[in-house]
C-alpha cells in the first residue's frame, strides 16, 4: 500500500480477443458524427466541427454484463459506436498517421440518460451527469488492428429484444477516423491506453428494466448486456 491513505482502485482493462488485457486510461466520445444522428438531435451536420465529451475508465461494462437502470432518469437510451483502443499518441497528430497509433477496434454503447441531456442543453450546461455516470460505457472484447485490418467500413446495427432499432454503416461517420484523432489531439495529448467512441448512427431510443441490448460491427466481436430487472 505504500503511502497511499487507502488502496488505490484495480487497473480498467478490457480483454482482447487473441488474449491479454488492455489497460485503460481515458475514454473520449464524439458527439453526433453520423449526419442523420445529427439531425435527430437538432444540429446541423454539414457546418459543425467534431466535439467531445468523456466518461470514466469505470464507466466501462465489459460483454454480457448486467446493467443498472441509472438513478434520475426516465429516459435511458442506446447508442451503439465503433470503439478505437490506441497504443500510441501525441499531439497535433497528421491523420495521415493516426492509423498508426491504433491497437484495435471493439463493439461500444454510449448509454444517455437522455432527460438529463436535454435538461443540461436547455440551459447551457455540461453533459457530464447525462453521459458520464456509473456503468454508461458497455465496451466488448477488442480486436487487433494488426488481425482485422483498418476499419473503414462495415455495418453498425443495435437491436433491443431483438428489434433492430440502429443500422448504418462506419462509412457513414461525418469525420473519419483519422481525422477524429487529428482534431482531439490538437485539444489534448493522445496517450497509450485511450479509447475513442466515434459516435453514433440514427434510431437511438429509449430501453427499459429487462431489455436487452445487441450490438454488432461486422467484423468485431459483438456486445449484448441487459437492463436489469
Amino acid at each position: 500500500m505504500g503511502d497511499y491513505i487507502f488502496d488505490p482502485p484495480a487497473v480498467v482493462a478490457l480483454a482482447v480477443v487473441s488474449g491479454g488485457l488492455f489497460p485503460v486510461r481515458r475514454i473520449f466520445c464524439v458527439g453526433q458524427n453520423y449526419s442523420e444522428h445529427a439531425r435527430e438531435m437538432g444540429s446541423n451536420p454539414d457546418v459543425d466541427p467534431p466535439f467531445f465529451f468523456t466518461k470514466p475508465a469505470d464507466a466501462l461494462m465489459p460483454d454480457g454484463a448486467a446493467i443498472p437502470y441509472p438513478p434520475a432518469t426516465a429516459d435511458l437510451q442506446h447508442e451503439v459506436e465503433l470503439v478505437v483502443a490506441f497504443s500510441g499518441g501525441g499531439r497535433d497528430i497528421p491523420a495521415e498517421r493516426a492509423n498508426d497509433l491504433i491497437f484495435g477496434y471493439a463493439v461500444g454503447l454510449d448509454m444517455t440518460r437522455r432527460d438529463l441531456q436535454a435538461a443540461a442543453k436547455a440551459k447551457g450546461r455540461p453533459w457530464d451527469m447525462s453521459k458520464a455516470f456509473d456503468h454508461s460505457a458497455p465496451c466488448g472484447a477488442l480486436t487487433r488492428k494488426a488481425d482485422i485490418g483498418t476499419l473503414t467500413s462495415g455495418a453498425i446495427e443495435c437491436k433491443v429484444n431483438g428489434v433492430t432499432r440502429q443500422s448504418a454503416d462506419l462509412s457513414d461517420m461525418i469525420w473519419n477516423v483519422p481525422q477524429i484523432v487529428q482534431f482531439l489531439s490538437g485539444l489534448v495529448e493522445i496517450r497509450p491506453g485511450d479509447l475513442i467512441f466515434t459516435g453514433t448512427p440514427a434510431g437511438v431510443g429509449p430501453v427499459l428494466k429487462g431489455d436487452d441490448i445487441e450490438a454488432t460491427i461486422a467484423g468485431l466481436t459483438p456486445l449484448t448486456v441487459r437492463i436489469k430487472e
